[in-house]
This record gives structure tokens, sequence and C-alpha cells, in this order.
């Protein structure tokens, strides 16, 4: 077990903010998001509230997975900048406060990088063992494919050698192996080059994928896990307080071997893909029971481990971890045309306007994921209220221009409409309606809303360092819980449903010397001697509320 100062784990109550900079912000006015058009939006982010920021793939890229194809793992793609525009987007971040972590996508390269173009020229090529072959004709797979949409199969022909390479996601993405010493090394070199110039450390991609060794020699990568855990120390010796979030949407019982169990020393972070998909089912069914299960199945986790809680990220909204009928449900409610879903297991749609762009609702499912225990992960375009482009292919739904100003190409870039990315949101969630210099100078904004829920949670290290327990009372659509850490209590009750509620809770260790404080409007409540109180919930309400003694010193 490693003893580690608890100053540096900065994560533990960061705010991550998750963007593409081809789509946030165009500075030279060629129609594609620059490093250049990122460092002048830093602000932004400060002012905010972020604290760290999560870059997507910047790398050069073949084009056929949004940038998850990598051509080169040095390089910086030429239309989104330089190495320099990188290191000063960096250092401005820094100077601001920020920490900066980039994806790390290992698990494959694109078909065009170097090394799988030498690898398919030739059997005898240096490179042919950095990837998975097949002689013989490979049965079905098409049950093992990531995306059934789009593949029928994990394996490829190669015509120039007439053997099958492996890949999981697209034909166009064949496989490392990890196996391989060697391909171990340019990991770890790979991952030293990008810490050297600045980075705190990276969001993993893929890993359960990553560490996949089947049909592989066992005895060449026996416990592949003490590889996830070599790759954890290079970063902490490398960065000193780096961090690995992983991606990892399995159970949670196998989430917890990816921390390294109690050990703590494989991956920093990963993301509650069970939760926010009970999150989902929750709100569907305007009944708390759901998400409160799931957080109280959480496995207990080493100190210098950590939960990433999230609404929406930058993939699919995946549902997979509900039953079928669970799924139609959300579905339902949140999705019920097919064009709305995707890979038939998830949604490609943003959260505004799956709740038809009620803000009571909007603002009630933020405050839930700032209150809950964990570091909350913002996808850029949430802090306003962006909706989707349902004509967009695939995922790139959710992947649309970052939305500014209410003028042309919503403030993103100057360039004709033809040469961006994609288009601009149109419809009730167009720039017209939705933009951040607006919602700067509105007070009762989303933006203002947020701004204020980033500083509550900031002010309240109980979110994300503290105990977790959710509180019994007779509400169903109302989850209630209380986060502890040191000498700090704080209450969160939602309401997930329209109609409004009064809910009793008991306190521990409370009496009538206390106070329960709210932190997102001015008033206090009383508590009973017996540590009772009752608290009343507008429809869609939400109540962050501080246990205050007689004689605390804590500010409020």
């Amino acid at each position: 077990m490693r003893i580690t100062d608890t100053s540096d784990l900065w994560w533990k109550n960061a705010v991550v903010y998750c963007l593409d900079v081809e789509t946030y912000m165009d500075w030279n006015g060629d129609g594609i998001g620059d490093f250049e058009g990122l460092a002048q939006r830093i602000d932004h982010l400060a002012d905010l509230g972020v604290t760290c920021l999560w870059l997507m793939p910047f790398y050069p890229t073949a084009e056929r997975d949004d940038g998850y194809d990598i051509t080169d793992f040095y390089g910086v793609d030429p239309r989104l900048g330089t190495h320099g525009d990188l290191v000063e987007v960096i250092r401005t971040a820094q100077d601001r406060g920020m920490r900066v972590i980039a994806d790390l996508v290992v698990n494959h390269t694109s078909r065009k990088h170097p090394w799988f173009r030498s690898a398919e020229a030739s059997k005898e090529s240096p490179y042919r063992d950095y990837y998975v072959w097949r002689s013989d004709p490979p049965p079905d797979t098409s049950g093992q494919v990531v995306f059934p949409d789009q593949e029928n199969s994990i394996w490829t022909l190669s015509e120039k050698t007439g053997e099958w390479y492996l890949h999981k996601f697209y034909k166009e993405q064949p496989d490392l192996d990890v196996t391989n010493p060697k391909v171990r090394d340019e990991v770890a070199k790979v991952m030293g080059f990008w810490l050297q110039l600045g980075l705190d450390g990276f969001r993993v991609d893929a890993v359960p994928f990553f560490l996949e060794t089947a049909g592989a020699d066992g005895d060449a990568l026996p416990r592949p896990h003490d590889y996830l855990r070599s790759l954890r120390s290079l970063v902490s010796r490398r960065s000193g307080a780096g961090v690995l979030l992983g991606e990892v949407n399995l159970p949670f019982e196998q989430q917890l071997e990816f921390f390294g169990g109690t050990d703590g020393d494989e991956l920093t972070m990963q993301f509650d893909f069970n939760g926010m998909q009970a999150l989902y089912l929750s709100l569907a069914r305007a009944d708390a029971s759901p998400l409160a299960a799931s957080l109280a199945q959480r496995p207990e986790l080493h100190p210098d481990s950590q939960w990433a809680t999230f609404v929406r990220n930058h993939d699919e909204l995946t549902l997979d971890k509900l039953t079928d009928d669970e799924r139609a449900e959300v579905f339902a409610a949140f999705g019920p045309e097919e064009r709305m879903q995707v890979y038939g297991r998830g949604l490609r749609r943003r959260l505004p306007p799956m709740l038809d762009g009620d803000p009571r609702r909007v603002r009630m499912v933020y405050s839930l994921l700032f209150s809950l225990p964990g570091t909350p992960v913002l996808f850029y375009g949430e802090e306003i209220g962006m909706g989707e482009d349902l004509d967009a292919e695939g995922r790139l739904a959710v992947r649309t221009p970052m939305q500014w100003t209410s003028g042309r190409n919503g403030g993103f870039s100057a360039a004709a409409p033809g040469k961006l990315p994609g288009p601009v949101v149109d419809g009730g969630f167009s720039p017209e309606y939705v933009n951040v210099a607006d919602q700067r100078n509105d007070p009762d904004s989303l933006l203002s809303f947020m701004k204020l829920l980033i500083r509550r949670y900031r002010e309240s290290p109980e979110l994300g360092w503290g105990g977790f327990q959710v509180l019994e009372h007779p509400c169903p659509e109302v989850l209630a819980h209380l986060c502890t850490w040191d000498d700090g209590a704080l209450v969160a009750l939602h309401n997930l449903s329209p109609e409004p509620r009064t809910v009793p809770i008991r306190l521990e260790r409370c009496d009538s010397s206390h106070r329960l404080v709210d932190l997102l409007e001015r008033g206090s409540t009383p508590v009973g001697d017996d540590g009772t109180v009752e608290l009343p919930l507008g429809g869609y309400g939400y109540r962050w509320l501080r246990v205050v003694a007689q004689d605390s010193r804590r500010l409020v």
C-alpha cells in the first residue's frame, strides 16, 4: 500500500472538462478548431471553475473514428496547430490553476500508421508482431464487435500477406499486441513524451480491450494487470501527481480489479458507467431507487482511488448494463425515435433535448451530478445546455461546434459553414438561443447556475473525499444522501418527479444544536432534538444543506 500526501490527490475534488480541439474554437479562420483558439478560451474555463482540462485526441489521424485512429502517437494534427501551440495551451491552463490530461489511445493504431503499413507489407517486418494475426479463417465473431452496425467480425483479411488481423473496433483500427514487450516499451515512451511536454496524466481509452491477451501465448503476459500497474508507476515517477482516468465499462466487481483492488495501484480513477445508466433509469421512472441501489453497490476503494461521475460523455450514452426491459424504458422516455438510438444499446443525444428543455429538470440533474460522491466530468457545451444534431452520423451527433455567440457559426469560426467539421446545431438549441456570450451576462442562466454548483462543490470537500450514505425516507421519487468527511457533513436532496414533496429525514448524531444551511440559496432549517427534520422540495426540486453545529467555525 502506498502512502500519499493528501495534497497530491488534486483529482479527488477536481472538476474535469472534456473537449475536442477540432470543434471548440477556430482562431485562424479555416473552419477547424485549433489550439490557438483553445488558448483564447482558457479564461472561460477558469471562470467556470474547471480544474482539469481533458483533451480528446489531437494526434495525426486517418479520420476514420473522429481522431481515435492515430497515425502518429508523437504528433499533433497539423490542422489543429503545432507542438508549440499545445505547450502554450498547457502553460496557459496551468497559469489559471488547471491541470491538463489527454486521451491515451494505445489499444490500436490506424491502419495507416507506419507500424501497420510495414507489418502488412511483409511477414518479416520488425513490426509484424506489434499486431495480432491468424493464418486460418476466423470463426463467426459478429457478437464480439464494438460497432455492430459497422462491422460483422473482429478479424479482417489482409490481402498482402493472406492473414487476418485483429480489430475489436473498426477494421481501420488494428489492435496492438500488448503481450509483445516491444509494444509495451513503445507505450511507455509515448506516455513519457507527453508527460515531459507538460501533461498531468491521461484518460486511458478502452482499457479492458487494451489488456486483452486472448489467443496469445499465456507465458507472454500471464498477469496483464501487472502491466497496468507499471503504467501507473511510470506516471507517478514522471509526474508526481499524475493521473490515469480509465474507461472501463464493466460491472463494479471487475472495475475494482482495474483500480488494483484494495491496493489502489492501477487506474487512479474510473468512470461510473453503472451509476450513469442507473441515473437515466431513475429519471425515466421518476424513481430514485435504481440510482440509490447502484450507489450502494459501489465497492469500497483505496483512499488513492476515485470514481468519476458524469451525465454525458463524448461517445454514445451507453445503456448496456441495463436489462432489455429497462433499456426499453429509457429509450421510450428519452430516445423514442430510432435515429436517436445507436448500436442498439445507447442514445446519441445530449441531456437538455432529452428532458424537453425543461430548465427545472436540467438543473436538478446537474445539481445531482455535482452532489454525488466522486469527481464530476463535464463534456463541452454542457455548461450552457447545448443540444445535438441528429442528422450527423453516429456519435458525431453530440460533437457539434461549440456555441460561443448568437452570430454566424455560433461564433465558433469565421469560415464558410461548409468548411466546419460539422454543422452547428439548429432549431430550439441553436446559437440564437443557446450560447456563452448571452449566458455570461445573465445571472439566471444555466451557465451562472453551473458556476454556482462548481463553486459549492469545490467548497465541500466531503463530496470528493468523504463517506457516503443514502438516507431513508418515505418518498421514492427523492434521492436523499449524506456525505461526511472530517468535521464536515452535507445533505443533498433531489426530487426526480414534477410533484412537490416534503421529505422527513433523521440525521444521526444531530440534535437541536444543529441546523441545516442551504448552499444553493439563502435560508436554514433547524434540526429537532432527535435529529429529525422535514424538508420541502418543489417539483424537480433540489437542495444542498450543510450540517452546522452551534460551535462550528466553517464558513457557509
